[in-house]
C-alpha cells in the first residue's frame, strides 16, 4: 500500500516496531510506515503472516525484520527489542497493535479467560513499551509510541475483559506520557471503531448491518484509515501531541441520544 496522503519521505530513516504486524490494522500500519520511508520490525506469534508483511516492506525499498514474539513473555520481548536496537542502532517508533479477545458474557467468563485477555492486551502492551523505552528511546531522548485500543466509551458488552484491559492501556498511555516527556518520548493511543478487516467476515449479514447502523458516517472504517492517523502521530506533524487517545470510528462514540432520533426520522422519510 502506497500512501496518497503524506509525502513519501515523511518518516525517512525512522526505525519502527509494529506488534501484531502480520494482519489487519498492524499489517496496514507496517506498510504505511514503510511507504513513508521507515524500516519496520514486526512482532507477533505467527511467523507466516509476519514473513509475508516483511516481504512487502522490502518490496517498498525498506528494511524489515520478522521476529516471532509472544508479547506476554517479558524476557522474549526484551530479546526481540534488543535485536532491533542492536541491528538498526535504535528504535524511533513503536506501534502496540497486538492483542485480542473472545466474545462471551461476563457472567460466564472464567477467571483464566479473563486473565488471559488482560495478559495479552494490557500486560503485553506494557512489556513491549517498557522494553522499547528503556532499551532505546530514553537513551536516544526521542521516540513516538502509539497504543491501539478500542472504541470502548459506551462499554463493551460481551467483551468486558477486553474493555477493562484497553481502558487500562488508555490510562497507561497518559501516565507514561507524563513520565517520559522529559526524555522527549511521546505516548499516544488510537481507538479504532469497526474496521473492515477479515474479522468481520465471520459475522452474519444482519449483525454486520447492525454494526454499520450505529456509525453516523454510515460505513465501516478501512485499515489504512487507522494507519494514516498512526502515521500522523509518529511523524513530526504530531510532535506536540502526547497523552491523548484519538477515536477513529466514523462518529460511533457519540451515537445515541439526538443521533438516534435523527436516524429514525431519516429512515421514516426514505
Amino acid at each position: 500500500m502506497m500512501s496518497r496522503i503524506f509525502r513519501d519521505d515523511l518518516l525517512a530513516g525512522r526505525r519502527a516496531i509494529v506488534t501484531g504486524g502480520g494482519t489487519g490494522i498492524g499489517r496496514a500500519t507496517a506498510l504505511e510506515l514503510a511507504s513513508l520511508g521507515a524500516d519496520v520490525a514486526l512482532f507477533g506469534r505467527r511467523s507466516e503472516p509476519l514473513g509475508a508483511t516483511a516481504r512487502d516492506v522490502v518490496a517498498l525499498g525498506r528494511r524489515a525484520l520478522a521476529i516471532p514474539t509472544d508479547i506476554r513473555q517479558p524476557d522474549a520481548v526484551a530479546a526481540s527489542v534488543d535485536r532491533v536496537a542492536i541491528e538498526w542502532g535504535g528504535v524511533d517508533i513503536l506501534v502496540n497493535n497486538a492483542g485480542g479477545h473472545f466474545v462471551q458474557p461476563a457472567r460466564s467468563t472464567k477467571p483464566k479467560g479473563f486473565a488471559a485477555v488482560v495478559e495479552a492486551n494490557l500486560n503485553g502492551t506494557f512489556h513491549v513499551t517498557q522494553a522499547v523505552a528503556t532499551r532505546a528511546m530514553i537513551a536516544q531522548r526521542s521516540g513516538a509510541i502509539v497504543n491501539v485500543v478500542i472504541d470502548m466509551w459506551q462499554g463493551t458488552p460481551g467483551a468486558a475483559h477486553a474493555g477493562a484491559a484497553r481502558a487500562a492501556v488508555e490510562n497507561l498511555t497518559k501516565s507514561l506520557s507524563m513520565e517520559w516527556a522529559e526524555h522527549s518520548v511521546r505516548v499516544n493511543a488510537i481507538a479504532p471503531g469497526t474496521i473492515d478487516t477479515g474479522g468481520l467476515d465471520a459475522y452474519p449479514a444482519d449483525i454486520k448491518e447492525s454494526l454499520r447502523a450505529v456509525i453516523p458516517l454510515g460505513r465501516f472504517g478501512r485499515p489504512e484509515e487507522i494507519a494514516w492517523m498512526i502515521a500522523y502521530l509518529v511523524s513530526d506533524a504530531g510532535a506536540f501531541v502526547t497523552g491523548e487517545t484519538i477515536c477513529v470510528d466514523g462518529g460511533a462514540k457519540n451515537w445515541g441520544g439526538v443521533w438516534s432520533v435523527f436516524q429514525h426520522a431519516r429512515a421514516t422519510r426514505q
